[in-house]
């Protein structure tokens, strides 16, 4: 059973997601918030798979809520924008999924349960803004530990052995997968070792 969290500043969108996904067999709403501040609060207490992230909220915006949260849990961020610049740095901020509030029952349940499984998912209009936050020449940013870890994954090594290259937590590698994938538009290691290398992004590791 994957369990959700739902944030955002207006109990009725509350109620029509938490509808959406009563219908699931294997997704349930563990909780809400209503603001940035209260999602980081709520999270810690019940340790959601999957949180739901507005991003425009007062008391504590949903941006803010995933830095804070910093990359320990997998958000799929909600917005109405389509043109919010903010998907950009939401992404690059931690989250793995990216979706639009017009988003359909299955399509919305499928996403959960992806990003519970550990691929990262963008809805089409938001890919063409979020996946890839650019370096000012129009490329896809990656930060330089993200290169290193992909880079590592195109030279065969598993997460587990990446951690003890890099001398960071198997989970933590795991997260800047996701965020690699997010900004991809990818969703498993070897289609974003094969786009990462074709935008010369990263080159082959040896080990």
């Amino acid at each position: 059973m994957v369990g959700v969290m739902i944030v955002d500043d207006h109990p009725i969108v509350r109620e029509g997601l938490r509808g959406m996904l009563a219908a699931e067999r294997d997704i349930t709403v563990v909780g809400e918030a209503g603001s940035g501040d209260e999602a980081v609060a709520v999270a810690a207490r019940i340790a959601p798979d999957v949180i739901l992230m507005d991003l425009r909220m007062p008391g504590g915006d949903g941006l803010s809520a995933i830095l804070r949260l910093g990359g320990s849990y997998r958000v799929i961020v909600l917005t109405t924008y389509e043109n919010d610049a903010d998907l950009r740095r939401a992404v690059a901020a931690g989250a793995v999924g990216c979706l639009l509030k017009d988003v359909s029952r299955r399509d919305l349940a499928d996403a959960v349960r992806a990003v519970a499984e550990g691929r990262g998912i963008l809805s089409p209009p938001a890919l063409r803004i979020g996946a890839a936050p650019t370096d000012g020449e129009g490329g896809v940013r990656l930060s330089a530990r993200e290169r290193e870890v992909l880079s590592l994954v195109a030279a065969g090594l598993t997460n587990a052995e990446i951690g003890r290259r890099l001398f960071i937590g198997e989970a933590t590698v795991k997260t800047h997968l996701l965020r690699v994938f997010a900004k991809l538009g990818v969703s498993d290691r070897t289609s974003a070792v094969l786009l990462a290398m074709e935008l010369g992004l990263v080159g082959r590791a040896t080990t």
